[in-house]
């Protein structure tokens, strides 16, 4: 409902941001959680009901940067803020460049560099604005659902 309500009325030029794969990259880095799958496919399933993007790109897009979280939190594990910008530009390119294909595919005109420069590159500056507020809060959310147990 944020992401519906009041970020996708905040765009810069034709980009805005994606609260959900903020979301679904700061889950799929965090420690204690042992599975962000569900929560992807979760996510993917809400957001490709509001928008006019086909299923099967959010739900590749959505489930291929989890993958590259939990691959990158177990190889990168020193430095999880820098892996959330990262993974928050990639993500986002990936996101679009899928999109962008599968527009082309189905016969969409879509200039590459007119959707890159006008779409893909403000979303992506938009979401890494976004993206140290949104580790923060999950990391947060990650810590209260998941407590460390205390060694005595």
């Amino acid at each position: 409902m944020i992401q519906l309500g009041v970020v996708s009325q905040l765009p810069l030029l034709q980009g805005k941001a994606d609260l959900m794969l903020l979301v679904l990259i700061a889950w799929g880095l965090q420690d204690p959680v042992k599975s962000p799958w569900e929560w992807g496919i979760l996510g993917g399933i809400m957001i490709s009901l509001v928008t006019a993007t086909p299923f099967y790109v959010v739900m590749i897009s959505y489930l291929v940067v989890i993958l590259l979280a939990r691959v990158a939190r177990r190889r990168i594990w020193q430095m999880p803020l820098l892996v959330m910008l990262v993974l928050t530009f990639l993500g986002t390119l990936i996101f679009h460049l899928i999109s962008i294909f599968v527009f082309q595919i189905s016969g969409s005109v879509l200039p590459l560099k007119e959707s890159l420069t006008l779409v893909t590159l403000p979303s992506a500056l938009l979401n890494l604005l976004l993206a140290f507020p949104i580790y923060t809060i999950i990391t947060d959310l990650a810590r209260w659902l998941h407590p460390r147990e205390l060694e005595i």
